[in-house]
């Protein structure tokens, strides 16, 4: 799975980057058919001044979820989460289940 990352208005550390390939890599598990995944880490004016959006592509579907919190490991783990249980539906469904 290809996985792509862009920091909007700021440069991502390496630690940070590192995180998110490891967590975004971890959707790969719940569905195999997953074709790549772009990230985007934008800082925002709010109190919750981290945004994250990641697509997923798969086959037929893109899956959009966005994410604000007080850090990118939160938002980050946040998204992957809701990815989780979306990719586990598709697998469903395409199973009949």
């Amino acid at each position: 799975m290809d996985i792509r990352v862009q920091s909007v208005k700021f440069d991502a550390d390496v630690k940070l980057l590192d995180f998110v390939e490891k967590k975004v890599a971890k959707v790969e598990k719940f569905y195999e058919d997953v074709i790549s995944a772009e990230v985007t880490l934008t800082l925002l004016p709010d109190n919750a001044n981290k945004g994250v959006k990641i697509r997923v592509k798969t086959p037929g579907k893109d899956l959009y979820v966005e994410k604000n919190a007080n850090t990118f490991e939160d938002a980050i783990v946040d998204c992957v989460d809701v990815l989780k249980g979306q990719l586990v539906k598709i697998k469903e469904q395409k199973r009949g289940v």
